[in-house]
């Protein structure tokens, strides 16, 4: 299997009424939960830009690139993209580790009356895991049998299977990008995309493709 880099048009769609309270409110949870200091408390945890989220779906919609409408957002913090992708349709799922910031995903989802499910797992299969490179994180996965015909489980979370999502979105920690786009070869099959917010409107989109 190869990554495909796709092209993206993030200039053709408007921001429904909808989709623009969602954000509006998003970035009003978003204030207040820094300004109560808890930005401190999970220092990882940086929103990305959900304008550009949701017209990077309606330009895969427009394109007619999607093999399927499932959705999974990695590492989910308030859960905006998944709450984005519910509302373009998608079966939409979120995964976050922390408690704290699952909870506000789902209540978000809830409050807009948008059918999301937030997984309160890592994205680290089991038997994945990470470790620090020469300035990056690097991934870590199962060992492959010698034998190459040898039979060998596919990845799965509890409650989804990520062989059956279609559309992945990330907003990776800088030194990560590698290690998710692996992780995205790893776990994804043939057909199915990975969005990538790369900071300052840009997004990245790759198609898991036959090498």
């Amino acid at each position: 299997m190869a990554l495909l880099e796709l092209s993206l048009n993030l200039s053709s769609a408007p921001l429904p009424d909808p989709v623009y309270d969602l954000i509006r409110e998003a970035d009003r949870r978003d204030a207040a939960f820094f300004e109560a200091g808890l930005g401190r408390k999970f220092s990882r945890y940086v929103p990305s830009d959900p304008t550009v989220v949701h017209a990077s779906i309606a330009s895969l919609k427009e394109q007619k690139l999607l093999r399927g409408f499932r959705f999974c957002e990695w590492g989910c913090g308030f859960g905006v993209a998944a709450s984005i992708a519910a509302w373009h349709g998608f079966e939409s799922y979120g995964i976050e580790l922390v408690t704290e910031l699952a909870d506000l995903a789902t209540q978000l989802a809830e409050d807009f009356d948008l059918k999301v499910e937030i997984l309160n797992i890592s994205y680290f299969p089991e038997g994945f895991d990470s470790f620090e490179g020469v300035g990056q994180r690097c991934l870590v996965a199962p060992d492959r049998p010698l034998d190459p015909d040898a039979w060998m489980p596919h990845p799965e979370y509890e409650g989804l299977d990520p062989s059956e999502v279609d559309l992945f979105y990330v907003f990776p920690w800088p030194g990560e990008e590698k290690m998710m786009m692996d992780l995205f070869e790893a776990v994804a099959t043939e057909g199915a995309i990975l969005l990538m917010y790369l900071g300052d409107g840009e997004m990245g989109a790759y198609l898991k493709d036959m090498d």
